[in-house]
């Protein structure tokens, strides 16, 4: 935060502008060691952003799941990212501390003028779902990987982070679980929003599951993959390993459906210039609005 002094003709100091030059940001690296391309996709938005706003965005990162590694209350953004496994109660070392750092966040947010914001991404976004009680977590009948649609719900037309996406968008999807069949008290009670669902099935006799949701004015989550970038995707999936390995689990045809979809600028790319972006620009705003000030003196 860096001051710029305003003077009269009398050389009288009238006013204090505060800038805010810095935001700190945690990013809560949930892949528990496996090979992912999350990490670099987020923390690849964070340079632009950065970047593109001359504002410094220092990042940490703490390997929760493999190191048991978590942040204190010392950071002004949290990032929680997508992994593998279960989001069921595992009885590992890392889960007690992991949900009391959820707890004190929403704790902070309701207590402190300046607040604390977070996006939560996929297997982050079910466990805390699952905290809060807010739906049933549950395992797919099959996995869901791919490139599909997501369709907004009427709070989804309102959330101002998702203005300027079509209906419906198209995001990254890559899940063997799922928030479902959300208990509308608890939303009510918390004042959580869902904001959009997954493709419509029609033909398919089971709940939709829920893709995004609000869970608090500072605290946001997608149960898809919005931090995916289609040009990295695409030299991912064009090599030998990673087209032998997705041709073989799910065939040819879902191969080529998402080398289509990488290549389209309206579908993953848009998506990946919305949802983190405007996390960060948004919260950003929000706090320049709480330390911009003018302190007034009397003239000489």
């Amino acid at each position: 935060m860096v001051a710029n002094l305003v003077f009269d003709r009398h050389y009288s100091l009238l006013t204090v502008h505060y800038t805010l030059t810095e935001m700190r940001i945690a990013i809560l690296d949930m892949y528990d060691n496996y090979a992912n391309e999350g990490m670099r996709c987020i923390q690849q938005i964070i340079r632009k952003v950065a970047g593109d706003d001359a504002i410094d965005l220092p990042f940490d990162v703490f390997n929760v799941r493999a190191n048991n590694e978590l942040p204190g209350l010392g950071y002004d953004l949290y990032i929680s990212t997508g992994g593998p496994g279960s989001p069921l109660p595992l009885g590992e070392d890392w889960e007690e501390p992991y949900f009391a750092l959820i707890d004190q966040l929403f704790i902070w947010n309701r207590t402190h003028e300046t607040k604390k914001h977070v996006f939560l991404i996929c297997h982050s976004f079910q466990l805390v779902a699952r905290h809060l009680g807010l739906g049933t977590i549950s395992k797919r009948k099959s996995t869901s990987f791919g490139i599909f649609p997501m369709h907004r719900t009427d709070d989804g037309y309102e959330e101002p982070m998702m203005d300027g996406l079509p209906e419906p968008f198209f995001a990254v999807d890559s899940r063997d679980y799922q928030l479902t069949e959300p208990d509308i008290d608890r939303f009510d009670a918390l004042g959580a929003k869902i904001l959009c669902l997954e493709k419509i099935r029609p033909h398919i006799d089971l709940p939709r599951a829920i893709m995004a949701v609000r869970f608090s004015p500072e605290i946001f989550g997608t149960q898809f993959h919005p931090e995916a970038d289609g040009e990295g995707m695409l030299r991912y999936f064009m090599t030998d390993e990673k087209r032998m390995q997705i041709v073989g689990i799910h065939g040819q045809a879902k191969y080529d459906e998402m080398v289509a979809y990488l290549q389209d600028p309206e579908t993953i790319e848009l998506t990946e210039s919305v949802f983190l972006p405007g996390f960060l620009r948004g919260s950003i705003a929000e706090s320049q609005s709480n330390v911009s000030y003018q302190n007034h003196y009397e003239r000489g």
